[in-house]
């Protein structure tokens, strides 16, 4: 299908030693779930219970792969070392009422599958599944018909869910579309395998310049099945408007042989100098959760590869509870990729859905660490915003914690969002050392509702119209018109 030809499941744990070896260059890639999570521990980290963690990963989607097991974990630390948090479900992520309701049903030998798996979902029934708002706003019509694969949020961007790409090479814990590894082919899923959905709905809409493939991780896919996608963008004058092909990728992190070595890593490449010859820009956005993802041999070649192609590296990712809470590692992390040639430029907080309870960084705490961090590194590294959060009325950045009018507020700022022009002016929000997430939040100096409430509820009221991206560009023409 869409897989190249070294894939393939594994029926055993891996059998090297327990010590990280940060050269390792892996040629076939092996996927392990949750059925393996015993004999992983086994091997790699026999003092731990795995009883827990297989509770846990019956809530969470669980992948890891060989390239990940042995060569970004730290065993001898484990189970404190943060790229084992990243990719194994811990048993902390779960209320402890939820996590004995899994241990108990899975302990009792009578149990099907069927009943594991509803325990399962009525678990996750109660973990907000889709933050955002995002199937009642993002997803745009076409002819009246909503638009399977896509979402049009905001007015210049396009995303787009490709089938064969709904997954990962590894799986990480904190993921937002948690929810979508684990009810495939469930009304959770945005996802499609129409060619020329992307072309014909783009051609429509001339304020789009960018589109973003988006998952799971299209990476997964093949090269040939990921040009399928991209190249009727190329020739068409209908889509000469568009200007980026934006690639969200946690590959240089868990599988950077995708570039150096697979089977079609040749065939990838050209692919991104296609596009750029084609006088289009290709983006990567590489999720870099943690500065050892990119310090392997492999991974650093596989960033020089991609550059040499003309695409450009972006790296993002959410500031993490257990994994990244600290700014020294923010500072060594954007100092790094600067290094390599990569262009820091999202700090995000973890967003209100599944885990957040164990993940989530206060935004007081998020606002220092991201400030300390950015004190310490150079013009080029301070390419990057934040902290932001993937509110569904936009991105909101918290942009400084000052007193004002004898009252502690938060600075608040629209990196983006549904209505462009909310983004042309700060707002205040009153200081809450607990808060996680703008719900939490409260509008300053007594006023009833932030700037832009009023008009996002009724920006809703017209959701039967579709998006708000399209609903914005129709008004525009209506403007000017």
């Amino acid at each position: 299908m869409g897989w190249r030809s070294s894939r393939h499941q594994h029926t055993t744990a891996p059998t090297v030693s327990s010590r990280t070896a940060f050269n390792y260059d892996a040629t076939t890639l092996r996927l392990y779930t949750r059925s393996k999570i015993e004999s992983i521990f086994k091997t790699f980290a026999p003092q731990l219970d795995s009883k827990q963690y297989i509770a846990s990963a019956a809530i969470f989607p669980m992948r890891v792969n060989n390239y990940v097991l042995e060569n970004l974990i730290d065993w001898a630390v484990v189970p404190n070392d943060p790229i084992f948090k990243l990719v194994f479900p811990q048993p902390e992520m779960l209320s402890a009422d939820h996590l004995q309701t899994m241990l108990a049903i899975l302990s009792r030998p009578e149990s099907s599958r069927v009943q594991v798996r509803n325990t399962a979902e009525q678990i996750r029934g109660t973990l907000n599944a889709h933050p955002a708002r995002q199937k009642e706003e993002n997803v745009p019509k076409m002819d009246g018909k909503p638009v399977s694969g896509l979402q049009h949020k905001y007015r210049e961007t396009v995303l787009f869910f490709p089938m064969e790409g709904q997954f990962c090479h590894s799986y990480c814990t904190y993921c937002f579309r948690w929810a979508q590894f684990t009810s495939v082919g469930s009304t959770q899923q945005f996802k499609s395998s129409d060619t020329q959905l992307l072309p014909d709905y783009i051609s429509r809409y001339p304020q789009v310049s960018d589109i973003l493939l988006t998952g799971g991780d299209p990476i997964v896919m093949s090269a040939a099945v990921l040009a399928k996608y991209i190249r009727p963008l190329l020739d068409s004058s209908k889509t000469a408007h568009l200007k980026t092909i934006r690639i969200g990728t946690k590959s240089l992190g868990y599988w950077p042989m995708r570039y150096t070595s697979d089977a079609d890593a040749k065939d990838l490449l050209k692919l991104f100098d296609d596009v750029h010859k084609a006088g289009k820009q290709v983006s990567i956005q590489a999720h870099v959760s943690h500065p050892r993802e990119l310090q392997t041999r492999v991974a650093r070649e596989a960033v020089r590869l991609i550059r040499m192609t003309g695409a450009q590296i972006r790296s993002q990712a959410p500031l993490i509870r257990h994994v990244n809470d600290s700014a020294d590692l923010w500072r060594d992390m954007w100092r790094e990729q600067v290094a390599l040639g990569i262009v820091p430029y999202y700090m995000f907080v973890e967003r209100d859905t599944g885990p957040r309870d164990y993940f989530s960084v206060p935004f007081s705490e998020a606002y220092e660490i991201f400030t300390k961090a950015y004190q310490q590194v150079s013009g080029l590294c301070r390419t990057v915003r934040g902290p932001s959060m993937s509110y569904s009325a936009g991105k909101v950045a918290v942009l400084g914690i000052e007193e004002m009018y004898g009252q502690r507020v938060f600075v608040l700022k629209f990196l983006q969002a549904r209505v462009p022009s909310w983004t042309s002016r700060v707002f205040f929000a009153a200081f809450d050392a607990r808060a996680t997430w703008f719900d939490e939040l409260k509008p300053a100096f007594g006023d009833d509702q932030f700037f832009f409430e009023k008009e996002y509820e009724e920006l809703g009221g017209k959701s039967h119209e579709g998006s708000s991206g399209q609903v914005r560009f129709r008004e525009g023409l209506a403007s000017r018109g």
